[in-house]
């Protein structure tokens, strides 16, 4: 740990890498008091921080809606693009693609990506894009005054919508199904949860999907709601309680008040999983589509991290990309002799 630095008789606090918490925030945000976006963008300000990432080495993505306004809100020193609706994976695939040695973090909305994007989410998925993942869902297209997402759920009767008569999409099975390599889901309104597993994600090579429960204080907060601080809090089931250790750091662990399962992350870090009601094994595909069917029909809000496998090669693997980002390299790098052109055009001709 870097040491403290040592002002007008005070210590400031940094970490390993020198840098502040100030450091890794954002503007003043906009958004409804009380919103859970809020609390997911501070938790990406703490969750970078403790991680010892370097602003400078985060790009974010984000589409169209209040979850694409965050993005604002956290890392001011990152470059950031704000994309077309949905179609925020396209541009994450290609800039990601184009320096693969910077941390991706993606954040979108239910209607973002369950509506409009769903297409997109497929492929960023099946191509295992080296992306942390973020879908802000509550329920509703909380920019454009509450109409239902495709993650409302059945009978949801709201003010100015009516009740919705349509069976919701359940954001971890689209993505276990698609072939997702890393698969969690938390609650904005569990801090600690969401930030372990945004540090976990970070840590990931792949794509890292985390579906985030994140409650809209103006359209969608009634208490039998499914997207509510009330409903969460009273059905939240976690399957397991998370920390993510980094591979620099002593691992210790408090074993008095369970089992713990350790899972090896590609850069040697490790996710601890404490067992708590179940034994569950988060790199089993079928145990996780298990419990996201027992949590729908016991209508709980299943959360943690569902399903990781962190041997799949990413997007950057499966291509064989050279060490230079591509988009450093100069038209000498490019371009290919005068003889290779030769040869080939006598190959062909």
């Amino acid at each position: 740990m870097a040491e403290p630095l040592q002002m007008a008789g005070s210590k400031i606090k940094v970490n390993r890498i020198g840098l502040q918490k100030t450091d890794y925030r954002g503007n003043l945000t906009t958004l409804c008091q009380g919103c859970g976006h809020n609390s997911i963008s501070n938790q990406i300000i703490a969750a970078c921080y403790e991680a010892n990432i370097l602003p400078e080495d985060v790009v974010k993505f984000s589409g169209i809606g209040c979850s694409s306004k965050s993005p604002s809100y956290f890392l001011s020193r990152s470059f950031g693009f704000n994309s077309l609706h949905g179609r925020m994976p396209s541009v994450a695939t290609g800039a990601l693609f184009g320096n693969k040695y910077l941390h991706g973090i993606g954040v979108s909305g239910d209607g973002d990506t369950t509506n409009i994007g769903m297409g997109q989410f497929k492929h960023v998925i099946r191509r295992n894009v080296p992306l942390v993942y973020i879908i802000e869902n509550n329920g509703v297209y909380g920019l454009t005054k509450g109409q239902f997402s495709a993650t409302a759920e059945v009978g949801l009767n709201l003010k100015y919508q009516g009740v919705n008569s349509y069976m919701p999409i359940d954001i971890p099975k689209e993505a276990l199904i698609a072939g997702a390599s890393f698969i969690a889901r938390s609650f904005a309104g569990d801090p600690k949860q969401v930030k372990e597993l945004l540090k976990a994600a970070l840590s990931h090579r792949g794509i890292a999907i985390l579906d985030i429960i994140s409650p809209c204080v103006t359209f969608n907060n009634s208490d039998e709601a499914y997207h509510s601080y009330a409903w969460g809090r009273e059905h939240e089931v976690a399957i397991h309680d998370l920390s993510y250790v980094p591979p620099s750091e002593e691992i210790t662990v408090d074993y008095a008040e369970g089992e713990f399962k350790e899972v090896t992350l590609h850069d040697g870090s490790k996710i601890l999983l404490k067992k708590l009601e179940r034994e569950y094994d988060p790199t089993s595909r079928v145990d996780a589509m298990r419990v996201l069917e027992e949590s729908d029909n016991s209508e709980s809000l299943l959360t943690g991290l569902i399903y990781i496998d962190p041997d799949r090669p990413d997007l950057i693997e499966q291509h064989n990309l050279v060490d230079e980002p591509l988009n450093r390299l100069n038209e000498s790098d490019l371009r290919p002799a005068a003889d290779t052109i030769d040869m080939i055009n006598n190959l062909m001709f």
